[in-house]
């Protein structure tokens, strides 16, 4: 199915902005997929569904990287 990403973003309290540069997406990115005109694919869906059950251990990760 498709992933809703303005819900995954929104469900965290994040703007735009602070969930791009969170994640390490390009907001432009993050827009058209928010706008419908994208689907993330790939390794970046897979990203994405992990960021929507696990935001906290995403972020520990990035942290320590």
């Amino acid at each position: 199915g498709e992933i809703d990403v303005r819900t995954i973003r929104t469900k965290l309290g994040l703007t735009q902005e602070e969930f791009a540069g969170r994640f390490g997406f390009s907001i432009n990115t993050l827009r058209h997929w928010e706008q419908g005109k994208r689907q993330p694919e790939g390794p970046t869906r897979a990203y994405l569904l992990v960021i929507d059950r696990a935001p906290k251990a995403v972020q520990k990760a990035l942290e320590a990287a």
